[in-house]
């Protein structure tokens, strides 16, 4: 009988230690370090799927590599191909993080069913009556969806040579087992193996692998860090289970850009794709109310028109209170540390609290002026103009910035028919006969705008 052989892996980062200890060497977390059963066979290795396609690699020259035609499998879903570069690109391993209940698995299988190529979908966690009622939900049909309800890695890729699907979705990478370890389902050497394992299959079919990841408290995928190194992109799907919008957004891709988000609003149907944003993320009230400021963000290629809603009032604990939602904390602080040192406006005793409606987050720097607009009108219970808007970065120093693509924040504050736009003084010149371009250079001059 063998010995059963056991080591300790940091689940932060995979780094791997002959005992126990308190603090990662590497990464630094506290009690991050687990004990892992390590004991493997060569008879378990002979079910890999590595060794069953056991092909040497030869090296080419980079000009004789050809690239085929239709190298990447376009969906129906444009917001998904948009923040994932255009596209599935052959052979690649996508892996989708989110809180529970968000969405992840009704926007994988919706993806599946929208597809024209054959589509293995695999499930740990349901079963095949499960999934179609949810498809039925979704109301998409399509012939060339299997659905597979297994947990043996072994095993799904005996269903794949039977099939042979064009692409394989996994729900969910901590739900799957390889008889090449013998540890528990969700493990680090389980999430490890399972992973390198399907990185082995796709890169020598060119089946894109779409993988569904569960996320720990801290709102990152659990296992360790190496898997979000191994895939080929990591998708974050984000949003407020309050609000019926969804964010999706590329936190790695090595085939296309980072910047791009899709938006979705979660229907009873299913996912449905949000093509102006700018027109549900205002709001339509016909009473406006002070503490309220637009401002024109760009995500990625795409901008749209964002409401910023401010509320300050006098601190009634003793402490004042900072909450943000939907914005960084520590650039609120920041902005109110220039309100009070370059404007003298006095907000150390008071409650402040921003939210950006729509339940999503916004990372554009563009929106400074817009936080400091709403602030203030709050503050001074003064009305801003429903017609107005902001596009400018604000400085430590109190000067206005530029900000980049400002022509494509004007063309959409025009589409939608706003009458005034501030920039920054420092932009290029701009010129619109829809709409009135105001230039700043300090937020005194701001201050004087809007009080």
């Amino acid at each position: 009988m063998n010995k059963i052989k056991t080591t300790f892996y940091c689940k932060e980062c995979g780094s791997q230690y002959s005992k126990w200890q308190g603090q990662c060497n590497k990464c630094q977390e506290w009690n991050s370090i687990e004990e892992e059963i390590i004991n493997t066979s060569k008879k378990n290795k002979e079910g890999s799927y590595s060794s069953i396609n056991n092909t040497n690699s030869n090296p080419q020259k980079i000009s004789s590599i050809e690239i085929n035609d239709q190298y990447r499998i376009i969906s129906k879903d444009n917001e998904f191909d948009r923040v994932i570069g255009g596209g599935i690109v052959p052979g690649s391993l996508v892996l989708l993080g989110g809180e529970p209940g968000i969405g992840k698995s009704t926007l994988f299988l919706q993806l599946s069913l929208m597809l024209s190529h054959k589509v293995l979908y695999v499930s740990g966690e349901e079963s095949q009556t499960q999934i179609k009622m949810r498809a039925d939900r979704i109301n998409y049909k399509n012939d060339n969806c299997y659905i597979l309800t297994e947990n043996k890695i072994e095993n799904i890729f005996n269903q794949v040579k039977k099939i042979n699907p064009q692409v394989l979705v996994i729900d969910s990478i901590q739900t799957l087992s390889s008889q090449l370890v013998d540890a528990s389902s969700g493990s680090i050497t389980q999430l490890r193996t399972c992973t390198a394992e399907l990185i082995s299959f796709a890169k020598s079919t060119s089946i894109p692998v779409l993988i569904i990841g569960h996320i720990n408290k801290e709102g990152h995928i659990a296992g360790p860090k190496i898997l979000e190194h191994m895939v080929d992109t990591v998708l974050q799907f984000e949003g407020d289970r309050n609000h019926f919008y969804r964010i999706l957004r590329a936190k790695k891709n090595r085939f296309g850009s980072t910047n791009e988000i899709g938006i979705y609003e979660m229907l009873n149907e299913g996912l449905k794709e949000i093509k102006n944003p700018s027109e549900i993320l205002i709001s339509n009230s016909n009473q406006k109310l002070s503490g309220s400021a637009i401002s024109a963000a760009i995500e990625g290629s795409r901008p749209f028109m964002i409401e910023v809603q401010a509320l300050v009032s006098s601190a009634v604990y003793g402490t004042p209170q900072r909450s943000c939602t939907g914005f960084n904390s520590k650039r609120l602080n920041m902005l109110l540390a220039v309100l009070e040192k370059r404007v003298g406006f006095k907000l150390g005793m008071k409650d402040i609290f921003l939210n950006i409606t729509g339940g999503i987050k916004v990372e554009d720097t563009a929106i400074d002026m817009a936080i400091v607009s709403a602030i203030l009108s709050s503050n001074n219970e003064i009305k801003i103009p429903e017609d107005y808007c902001f596009a400018a970065e604000i400085g430590l120093s109190g000067e206005i910035r530029p900000v980049q693509r400002i022509e494509q924040r004007i063309k959409e504050a025009e589409k939608l028919g706003f009458s005034k736009i501030f920039i920054s003084k420092y932009s290029d010149k701009l010129t619109s006969n829809k709409i009135n371009i105001v230039s700043l250079s300090k937020i005194d001059e701001l201050v004087d705008h809007i009080t």
